[in-house]
């Protein structure tokens, strides 16, 4: 906003004056027009314009350390949320590690090789995530979103991932034995040497998923799976299928 505006010279008192019909507004007539000359001194001293362009200059150099300093704000932000997820490590619970966890996601940072055993991620939304390596051992992710994920050579031992979104997400390599999949979504997704080992498949969409060469479905339940092929394949290898656990 402008401050320093330049005005016009008052009139002389005595012409000014005569605006005024009733002799008792002369007192208040006459403080006006003090303030009228004093605005119009000041605007006319260059000092106030020198300071108005001064706060002008302020301002652009405000906006460009802010720019200039956006990326070490955003590596503090990453640092602190590392900082949530380590201190909660092995430990239950949520911590704010789903934020966290979210917040990176979102930012494209890696979380390969996280430590999330046991920890509380139900409705966490990490599509796309960088999850290699991570340990998901018996980890709350009911209704979790990893649609498209690399979860690869991971461990989802006793995992409870209970309706959650795994479309597209590959789990090439890993360890899901005991893991509860009832209900979740595994369309296309890639299972290719993973080990399903006790898991409980019931229910679980696996539409054009890579299961040809899984270590493992011995006691696997696949009662639901819309999959024939998986479901015929799994029988022969150990799979069971009952309604209830």
């Amino acid at each position: 906003m402008q401050v320093y505006i330049r005005t016009e010279k008052p009139a002389q008192w005595k012409e000014w004056r005569t605006r005024v019909r009733h002799a008792w507004v002369l007192p208040f007539a006459a403080i006006e027009y003090a303030m009228e000359c004093t605005a119009y001194a000041l605007s006319n001293w260059r000092f106030l314009e020198v300071l108005e362009y001064l706060s002008r200059f302020g301002v652009l150099v405000a906006v460009v350390f802010y720019f200039a300093e956006s990326g070490d704000r955003l590596k503090q932000k990453h640092y602190q949320a590392w900082q949530v997820i380590n201190s909660a490590e092995g430990k239950g619970g949520n911590g704010g590690r789903i934020d966290a966890l979210e917040e990176l996601n979102a930012d494209g940072i890696s979380l390969v090789g996280v430590n999330l055993s046991s920890a509380f991620l139900v409705g966490v939304h990490l599509p796309k995530a960088k999850l290699a390596r991570a340990n998901l051992a018996a980890a709350d992710a009911r209704q979790a979103d990893l649609h498209g994920a690399n979860v690869e050579n991971a461990s989802l031992r006793s995992a409870n991932l209970r309706d959650a979104r795994l479309d597209g997400t590959s789990f090439a390599g890993s360890v899901l034995d005991e893991a509860d999949l009832t209900g979740a979504d595994l369309m296309r997704a890639d299972l290719s040497g993973a080990s399903l080992e006790g898991a409980d498949l019931r229910n679980t969409n696996l539409q054009g998923a890579k299961w040809d060469s899984l270590q493992s479905v011995k006691n696997a339940n696949v009662f639901g799976v819309n999959n024939t092929a998986f479901v015929n394949w799994a029988l022969a290898h150990g799979a069971i299928s009952k309604s209830q656990d």
